[in-house]
């Protein structure tokens, strides 16, 4: 058996769908302009720095998921997959994600992202497995809360061993692993697989690929 995970944000989209889905909210005016972007820009530059609290991101983030009925969010996240995501999904990502499926191989997507946000996302390119940030949700409403580990950085390692535990599986069930990421947030993963890819990488990542000899391919 052979692993293939997919990081989502700036990786296979050519974006990110976390800082999207707060710039959309705020283009339907469901959060204030004025109070929400600063915000959601300054923790996007934090992301990108690695020096993101993922905590605090994550009260800023899932909070206005705890204010709308689920019907409603489900209305809104429709629209934003037309409008901001499927025009993100980078060029070359469907054809890497296909040459995987057909190699039989387990294809995970395991990203930081909530699983309200990304869910959809996943099934639009083809991969029924999916690692993510859990939002917290009671009688099927949300609660502003994150649910366990998450999925970030080092917790993306302990979200996948939990995920292979439930499945009857370890990192030695898998003949060759690969990992495809854009971020330095994602080195303690990277180091984990047989095969680490940088995909169209940030600055630090990108240094650290050259100096290891990784590939670095672009899906844009």
């Amino acid at each position: 058996m052979k692993l293939a995970l997919f990081d989502l944000d700036n990786t296979l989209l050519a974006g990110d769908s976390d800082f999207e889905w707060a710039q959309f909210l705020i283009e339907q005016r469901v959060l204030d302009r004025e109070v929400y972007e600063a915000r959601n820009v300054e923790f996007y530059e934090q992301y990108k720095a690695g020096t993101l609290d993922i905590h605090e991101f994550l009260d800023f983030q899932l909070k206005p998921l705890s204010r709308h009925p689920r019907s409603q969010l489900d209305a809104w996240h429709s629209e934003f997959m037309e409008k901001r995501i499927l025009p993100r999904i980078a060029p070359g990502a469907r054809e890497l994600i296909n040459r995987h499926l057909l190699g039989d191989d387990l294809c995970i997507i395991i990203t930081a992202t909530n699983r309200f946000v990304t869910a959809p996302i996943a099934r639009a390119l083809g991969i029924s497995n999916l690692i993510a940030t859990e939002p917290e949700h009671k009688d099927g409403e949300f609660t502003g809360q994150v649910l366990g580990v998450p999925c970030f950085r080092e917790g993306k390692i302990t979200r996948l061993e939990n995920w292979m535990d439930e499945h009857n599986l370890t990192w030695l069930s898998f003949l060759e692993s690969w990992f495809y990421s854009d971020s330095l947030n994602d080195l303690p993963l990277l180091k984990k697989v047989t095969h680490p890819v940088a995909v169209d990488p940030d600055a630090t990542l990108k240094g650290y690929a050259e100096k290891n000899a990784w590939p670095i391919i672009s899906l844009r």
